[in-house]
């Protein structure tokens, strides 16, 4: 865009325009959700796992918990007993505690397997484990069982109890121990010590002869090598089981935080590549062209490269709790919203738009020029970012909903935005500023029809056979957003699922409002 004829107001004192300005300004925030999109939708899952725990319900399994951590912290305690007592319940919330957190890291790593209670899964008070492990498909792995134990008011007391003969069981069945993440260390050596000092005491006995005290020497000896080799280090500590007891909602709330400041830093580490690369060919280009110096060049990349860093931690510590949130709402299409980047662009369009208002407020910009950012950098997200995710749902085609979505979102977006900015300016406009807005719309069409000619060419590359059913689709999809025909709309984006085997859920916006008003879940 040739930014030569615009008002001399518009430009800086280096000559930079500023609505060239205010674009690249926003770019900052598109890339900190595409950093961040597939990294939310990761650690939101995790952030899933401690509201079920909290709550005690699962919305997107379908599944009620035996118990949750605010169901156990409603326990009642003897006021005789209440150190038993609590002690007792904590036990219970660090195994819920380490069910979720051990789930979190699996989602993060993309292990599709998750480990559960056996009371959750019809064993109540299992004789021998605590926790088993399910495969993807919801069946119990032979083997995987585990006991916990949060026993002893120190490591050397919690060995004692293990070595005990009450607890004899759960070795004789090889049952992998979890304890206490700060007693683990700890027992693990007090452990090896002791096996090691009655092997000694072993060899001495049998040099003297005296063999039945020997093999029992050896039998003590075998034992706590053997609970050596069973000792798992829970995710929990004694202190943490007991605050998931007395404050289960603060504690949640340090997990869910602990998971996005982890999404954060990801999203910055991907942030800061793309927008550090992106600025650097910009900057390269503008070195080669005399436009700066490479000191200038070398400055303007690291501030890219710090600011999309920025934006991309807040977007993906923002992004990750919120769609945790979505993905275990009662409602089924919040769930379904979850799984797409609106959490993402959400959080986005939150700092781009904060920042603008920001500006307003402190008298930087006017009325006029407030709308204009708001157009640019945050509506226009926000509406794509609806879009897309309705998009993904009305055509259940991985990828094309998306599309499909976006581009009607951003084109809705910028018609109301062009129209709402001309009624504000109206007849007030100069002729400079009337040319500087149409040179923007003019750009915003552009942008509109790039991201249309993008659509078409992944359309050609992946589903080149189906490029004619796809084009007259599209075509009675504008028609019928000309026209205000949703009936029209429908259809359209009904014959891309019914061409690519999908099977459309409604066929007339009458259906779908029908649906909406019935208990019928959404079909995703």
């Amino acid at each position: 865009m040739d930014y030569s004829d615009l008002d001399k107001d518009e430009q800086d004192e280096h000559g930079e325009n500023k609505a060239k300005r205010r674009t690249d300004d926003g770019k900052a925030g598109i890339i900190g959700a595409l950093a961040s999109d597939e990294i939310s939708q990761r650690f939101g899952g995790a952030v899933k796992e401690h509201l079920a725990a909290y709550s005690g319900v699962d919305n997107e399994a379908g599944k009620v918990l035996t118990k949750g951590l605010k169901n156990i912290s409603e326990s009642k305690v003897n006021p005789d007993y209440k150190a038993t007592n609590l002690k007792q319940q904590a036990g219970f919330a660090a195994e819920v505690k380490e069910t979720a957190r051990e789930n979190a890291e699996r989602i993060i790593k993309g292990d599709k397997t998750r480990v559960v209670r056996t009371d959750d899964v019809g064993r109540v008070n299992d004789p021998l484990y605590d926790h088993v492990t399910l495969d993807e498909h919801g069946n119990i792995i032979e083997g995987s069982g585990s006991q916990m134990k949060f026993v002893g008011k120190d490591p050397s007391a919690a060995l004692d109890k293990i070595a005990s003969p009450k607890f004899e069981k759960y070795l004789d069945a090889n049952a992998e121990i979890e304890v206490p993440s700060d007693h683990y260390g700890p027992m693990k050596a007090e452990a090896k010590a002791r096996a090691a000092d009655l092997r000694t005491q072993e060899a001495r006995l049998r040099a003297e002869g005296k063999n039945e005290l020997a093999n029992k020497r050896l039998a003590q000896a075998e034992k706590y090598e053997k609970i050596d080799k069973n000792l798992r280090k829970s995710h929990v500590s004694n202190k943490e089981a007991m605050e998931a007891r007395l404050h289960p909602a603060l504690s949640t709330a340090k997990d869910a935080v602990a998971l996005g400041h982890r999404a954060g830093l990801e999203s910055a580490k991907t942030g800061a590549l793309i927008g550090g690369g992106f600025s650097l060919v910009r900057n390269v280009v503008d070195v080669a062209s005399g436009k700066k110096t490479p000191e200038e060049a070398a400055l303007d990349v690291a501030k890219d490269t710090g600011t999309t860093a920025l934006t991309s931690y807040v977007t993906g510590f923002g992004g990750s709790v919120i769609s945790g949130v979505m993905q275990n709402a009662k409602n089924n299409v919040v769930r379904a919203f979850s799984k797409t980047s609106l959490p993402a662009m959400l959080v986005s369009s939150t700092i781009e738009t904060g920042k603008t208002l920001a500006k307003y407020f402190q008298g930087k910009i006017d009325g006029a020029e407030c709308l204009r950012e708001l157009g640019e950098k945050g509506t226009g997200m926000i509406a794509s970012a609806y879009f897309a995710a309705l998009g993904q749902i009305v055509i259940p085609i991985p990828v094309v909903g998306a599309l499909v979505g976006g581009m009607v979102g951003y084109a809705l977006n910028g018609a109301l935005y062009r129209y709402v900015t001309n009624a504000l300016n109206g007849a007030k406009l100069a002729r400079e500023e009337r040319i500087r807005i149409e040179a923007e719309c003019a750009e915003a069409i552009k942008m509109i029809r790039e991201n249309r000619a993008t659509m078409e060419a992944a359309i050609s590359e992946y589903l080149a056979d189906h490029t004619a059913v796809f084009q007259a689709a599209f075509d009675d999809i504008k028609t019928a957003l000309d026209l205000g025909d949703i009936d029209g709309f429908i259809a359209g984006a009904n014959a891309i699922t019914c061409k690519l085997g999908g099977k459309p859920q409604f066929n007339t916006f009458s259906e779908f409002d029908t649906f909406m008003q019935g208990s019928e879940p959404l079909r995703l």
